[in-house]
């Protein structure tokens, strides 16, 4: 039997607070120090890779050789950081044993836990290796050089906290590594305002928007569960980028068939032709053209009575349960879709399902893409249509 939907957002909190508190508890001032304290790290790594001068056996020019390093085989050297000099000590430690063993892989992150001389103690570690591609550019073709690539690390909350944020970060990465490849020598202006505002960027706008829209979240949920195009007016740039994290991460994408989002998206289009709009030029966010339901109401009461907490790693752990509550439901009805196929009982289960569920509107969208080609699954969705309809008349 599935979780209610209280379950499911309570079982995960205590889990998360949980990870965060340890064995033996913090108060609350602590869980609040603790979540919202960030440190960052920047080293530069040489001896990773080897550049082979002059041309290959077929004429074609050399390429890049990748080794797995000793200890012995590298320097590891602070670039830019905040951690105390004894954390920065054992951090580098920490790297340092990662690569002799070969453990990363270049702008994939990886995210485990450490203990440092920190006021957190145990804090959750994201680290990822970026190799500028300038310096492939610039090697030496007549002798084997070892250029300088870049280890970095985000440091803060638990180590199943920062996992939520793993694809998030990867991407922040990716644009560390552009501004390593634009101004290697300018580290200053480019590179240290984004170390320094990680936490922020990457953590911190989903507990942003949902303090800025409150009880209009609903809408914002069921724009990124129905796969609606969202159109942000007059806002500043901040807000914008916000927004739109918060609908890439609230989105059911990666999690059903990509062919599945694109038909839905071109139904949602046809049948809309307007997109969701949030004007951002009053002093509240207004929204038009706009949609909501029960499901994403309910949903978003669970993210305003989490918002005392004042912990932003909780919001990322209620949208995962969010979408993972609609594909439990997407599976639950495709399941008495097919049983409806064969007998009139389990057509009207699909239909009191599609009605107390809380989402019935969207879910029947995406399942009635999944089935366009599907005669007997078409027939079921077709006249539960018109019980829906019958259904919000009355």
């Amino acid at each position: 039997m599935l979780p209610s939907f209280q379950e499911s957002v309570d079982g995960d909190e205590r889990e998360l607070e949980s990870s965060e508190e340890g064995p033996g508890g913090l108060s609350d001032e602590r869980k609040l120090e603790r979540s919202n304290s960030s440190y960052y790290c920047l080293y530069g790594y040489q001896g990773c890779r080897l550049y082979q001068g002059g041309d290959s056996d077929d004429g074609s020019p050399s390429s890049t050789v990748d080794e797995t390093p000793s200890s012995d085989d590298f320097s590891l050297s602070v670039v830019d950081t905040n951690l105390p000099a004894e954390a920065e000590t054992e951090l580098h430690s920490f790297i340092a044993k990662h690569l002799a063993k070969g453990a990363f892989f270049e702008g994939m992150g990886n995210v485990a836990s450490v203990e440092l001389s920190i006021p957190e103690s145990r804090v959750g570690c994201y680290y990822c290796l970026l190799q500028p591609e300038k310096h492939a550019e610039t090697a030496s073709s007549e002798s084997s050089i070892c250029p300088l690539d870049y280890v970095v690390c985000f440091l803060g909350g638990s180590e199943k906290g920062l996992e939520l944020f793993r694809l998030e970060l990867d991407r922040y990465t990716q644009d560390l590594k552009i501004n390593l490849d634009i101004e290697p020598h300018n580290l200053e202006t480019c590179v240290q305002p984004l170390l320094r505002t990680w936490f922020e960027d990457c953590v911190c706008p989903i507990q942003r928007v949902v303090q800025l829209f409150q009880e209009k979240l609903a809408f914002v949920l069921h724009a990124a569960l129905s796969y609606t195009p969202v159109e942000v007016k007059e806002s500043d740039g901040r807000t914008k980028k916000d927004i739109n994290r918060f609908l890439r991460a609230a989105s059911l994408q990666g999690l059903v068939q990509e062919a599945t989002m694109t038909s839905l998206s071109i139904a949602m289009n046809e049948e809309q032709c307007k997109s969701a709009v949030i004007d951002c030029s009053g002093p509240q966010p207004q929204f038009h053209n706009a949609g909501s339901n029960k499901f994403c109401e309910e949903w978003t009461q669970a993210f305003l009575n989490s918002s005392e907490g004042g912990n932003p790693f909780l919001f990322q752990q209620i949208l995962e349960n969010f979408k993972l509550k609609a594909i439990q439901d997407i599976n639950n009805l495709k399941r008495f879709i097919q049983q409806a196929e064969m007998n009139h009982y389990a057509l009207f289960k699909c239909y009191l399902f599609l009605k107390n569920c809380g989402s019935g509107d969207v879910l029947l969208k995406i399942v009635k893409v999944e089935h366009t080609e599907m005669q007997e699954a078409k027939n079921v969705i077709t006249v539960l249509e018109e019980f829906m309809r019958e259904s919000a008349v009355a």
